[in-house]
């Protein structure tokens, strides 16, 4: 086995025959935390190194694997997909091709910078709270987060079992949508066309980059133009989800998942991960259990209020950040809590979100978000718009 040692990757797969199938051609890069067979699924982590070899492939890489896909290796991430910066001390940072200086966002970093360098054609990724949607932004590809039960996880590893989803990116829409028609299990999606879409009041259109504004209110007219009818309101159910401490579950959740790397190896853990999985010291088992009822609550509300309607708003807030703005530690944590913060509404209502790149400005994105099984829909809405954003 060779290893890459560029910072897009953690390890090649060495190469094998593949069956004739719908990703025939389609050379595909596996985020670090899915189980390839043979291989150790370290996550971004030196912690996990020590681990034993996957014996079986991870769901969705056996899907691809039995569609014809090319495996082509382990693409590097954040160190347990934990921060939407894509930062890793271990492996190196991805960066986007977009900006110079620039990092490539997270978690599923190596994936997206790859695509955006045409070193692969689908990234395999996960989107706990924008990882599919933010590097897909920032690197200038597609980024689908689907319904969560939509795409089979086992295999991979988790970072919150209540809010991580399985996806693909892709550097066009119609790719993104053959991987997902691979890795999507057969379901009863909801019918009707997504044509209403709302640009809420009330949540994700404060402290816009000029740049991502500028971007996204020039989108508009193209939209209403091809026949999207957007709104500007307040939407109720985002007073709920405003109360909603999300923290919450990657802290906790996480320190489950990761229990032995924290506790008998955290000398090895990225100080910036580790500082955010030791947050999980100050939620109270009854303040979790809160917060999960709480968030049921806002699926609920969200689903009631926006029933055929999705949501629109730019992918990130900022463009992407410099390297060197993220060495402090009060630097990182507002810039990734900020670029985290309109992707993460998708997981927290158990939607579907999707983000394309808008031309013209680099690292900027268009989100479409609904409600769960709503994936066809947004889908089908992101094939009109995509070329719109082209021009």
């Amino acid at each position: 086995m060779s290893q890459i040692t560029s910072p897009e990757f953690t390890q090649s797969f060495a190469p094998e025959d593949t069956p004739e199938g719908p990703l025939s051609g389609v050379r595909v890069g596996v985020k670090d935390l899915f189980d390839v067979k043979g291989y150790v699924t370290k996550a971004g982590s030196k912690a996990r190194e020590v681990l034993p070899a996957a014996r079986e492939d991870a769901d969705a890489v056996a899907l691809l694997r039995a569609a014809g896909a090319t495996l082509v290796g382990h693409n590097n991430m954040t160190e347990f997909a934990y921060s939407g910066l894509g930062l890793n001390p271990h492996y190196g940072t991805a960066m986007t091709p977009l900006v110079e200086g620039a990092i490539a966002g997270g978690s599923t970093s190596g994936g997206a910078s790859a695509l955006a360098q045409g070193i692969i054609d689908v990234a395999l990724g996960t989107d706990t709270g924008g990882s599919l949607r933010i590097p897909a932004a920032f690197c200038g590809v597609v980024g689908l987060k689907p319904t969560a039960a939509s795409i089979s996880s086992k295999g991979a590893v988790a970072l919150s079992h209540t809010l991580d989803s399985v996806g693909p990116m892709a550097r066009d829409l119609e790719t993104v949508r053959r991987a997902y028609d691979v890795l999507s299990a057969p379901a009863n999606q909801q019918s009707g066309a997504l044509t209403h879409l709302i640009v809420p009041e009330n949540f994700g259109m404060t402290e816009l980059d000029d740049g991502v504004a500028t971007a996204f209110d020039a989108a508009i007219p193209l939209l209403e133009a091809a026949g999207f009818i957007v709104e500007r309101r307040k939407l109720d159910f985002l007073d709920i989800y405003a109360q909603l401490p999300i923290w919450h579950f990657s802290a906790v959740e996480s320190r489950v998942h990761h229990a032995v790397q924290y506790e008998q190896t955290p000398e090895l853990i990225d100080p910036k991960v580790k500082l955010r999985m030791a947050r999980a010291d100050q939620a109270s088992a009854v303040e979790y259990a809160k917060t999960l009822a709480l968030r049921a609550r806002i699926v609920e509300a969200a689903q009631a209020e926006l029933g055929l309607s999705g949501v629109l708003l730019p992918s990130v807030a900022i463009l992407p950040p410099q390297l060197s703005a993220l060495e402090e530690d009060a630097a990182f944590d507002r810039i990734n809590l900020l670029a985290l913060r309109n992707t993460t509404l998708g997981n927290v209502i158990d939607g579907c979100s999707i983000s394309l790149p808008i031309a013209g400005t680099p690292g900027a994105g268009l989100m479409l978000t609904a409600p769960a099984w709503r994936d066809h829909a947004i889908l089908d809405a992101a094939a009109k718009i995509e070329p719109l954003l082209k021009r």
